[in-house]
C-alpha cells in the first residue's frame, strides 16, 4: 500500500502492517532503514502483545503459563486491509486459533496511518471482543536510517527538546531482562547527546516514567533530520545494531519483563487493560525534517 503527498512517500505491507519505507522528497532522503538483514531484517515493525521479552519467555494469564516470543507475534502476522483513502489506511488482525495458543485474549488490533504534510501519525487501536479483562503491552520499532551512503550514525546526534538529562536502565545481559535497579545517567547539552557505538553494547537504553515525548534524529550541526513524537507513552527504547547506519527510536506502552518478574501479567507495570466491550487508543507521529 502507498500513501503519498507532496512531501512523502510512504509504503507499508500488510505483513504485520509495517511500514517499509518514508521517502523524503524535499530532502531527497530515505529516512526508513531498507531492513538489510547484515545488520537487521525489519523496518518498523509493530510490537504486540509484548514489548520485548518476557522473563524466561513465559507469560502467567488467570495461572496457566505460556510461551512468548520476543516483541509478540503481529509482527509476523498478516493483516487485512480494511479502509484505505487518499492519504490514510487502515490494518486489521483478529486473534485465532493460533495466537490462542499463546495469548488466550480475543482482540481485535487495528493499527491506521495517516500523512499529513510532513508528518506520518501511527494510530493504534485494540478491542476487546472478549468476555473478560485483556492485559497487554504495545510499541513501536522504527528504525531510521542515516541519510547518505557514506554516513554512519555516529555522524548524527539526539536531540530532546526542553530536557537537561534522562535517566535510563539496561538489558542485564546474563538475565536478558531489564534491569531497574542499575540507574545510568544521560547527559545532555543543550538537549543534544553524541551517538557512539558503544551506546548499544547492552542492547536498547530503556528510559521509564514519562520521559520521552518528543526525540529527534540530527546532523552534526543540529538540523533536524528526521523526529519522533508520543505524548503519554510510559516507555521508550533507543537502539541499534554496531556498525549499522540507523538507529531505532521507539515508543512503548508498556516495556519487556524486568529480572525475575514471574507475577501474573495483569500486575506487569504498566500493563494496558481493556475491558469486555471496550478498546484502547494510542498514536504517535513521525516528522521529516524541515
Amino acid at each position: 500500500m502507498r500513501l503519498e503527498n507532496q512531501r512523502l512517500c510512504v509504503e507499508i505491507s500488510e505483513m504485520g502492517a509495517e511500514v517499509t519505507r518514508i521517502y523524503d522528497k524535499k530532502n531527497n532522503a530515505e529516512i526508513l532503514w531498507e531492513a538489510d538483514p547484515e545488520f537487521w531484517k525489519r523496518h518498523s515493525p509493530i510490537l504486540f502483545p509484548n514489548v520485548g521479552k518476557t522473563w524466561h519467555n513465559k507469560v502467567l494469564i488467570n495461572g496457566t503459563q505460556y510461551p512468548t516470543s520476543q516483541h509478540g507475534f503481529a509482527r509476523d502476522n498478516e493483516f487485512k486491509c480494511i479502509c484505505q483513502k487518499d492519504h490514510s489506511v487502515s490494518f486489521l488482525f483478529r486473534s485465532g486459533e493460533e495466537t490462542k495458543e499463546v495469548y488466550p485474549f480475543d482482540f481485535e488490533l487495528l493499527i491506521t496511518y495517516v500523512l499529513e504534510e510532513r508528518t506520518l501519525r501511527v494510530i493504534w487501536e485494540v478491542r476487546n471482543p472478549g468476555d473478560e479483562d485483556m492485559y497487554f503491552t504495545i510499541g513501536g520499532h522504527p528504525a531510521f536510517r542515516v541519510a547518505k551512503p557514506d554516513e554512519k550514525k555516529t555522524d548524527y546526534i539526539l536531540k530532546f527538546p526542553g530536557k537537561t538529562s534522562l535517566d535510563y536502565i539496561l538489558i542485564d545481559p546474563a538475565e536478558l531482562a531489564a534491569d531497574p535497579k542499575k540507574i545510568h545517567k544521560l547527559a545532555l547539552d543543550g538537549g543534544y547527546t553524541a551517538i557512539t557505538e558503544e551506546m548499544f553494547e547492552n542492547d536498547a537504553l530503556i528510559f521509564d516514567n514519562g520521559q520521552i515525548e518528543e526525540v529527534w534524529l540530527c546532523h552534526k550541526d543540529g538540523t533536524p533530520y528526521v523526529g519522533l513524537k508520543c505524548e503519554g507513552f510510559p516507555n521508550f527504547g533507543i537502539w541499534s545494531v554496531k556498525d549499522a547506519p540507523f538507529v531505532c527510536l521507539e515508543p512503548w506502552m508498556g516495556r519487556c519483563d524486568d529480572v525475575g518478574f514471574d507475577k501474573e501479567l495483569s500486575e506487569k507495570p504498566n500493563v494496558n487493560k481493556v475491558a469486555p466491550g471496550e478498546s484502547f487508543q494510542k498514536e504517535y507521529t513521525i516528522v521529516a525534517g524541515n
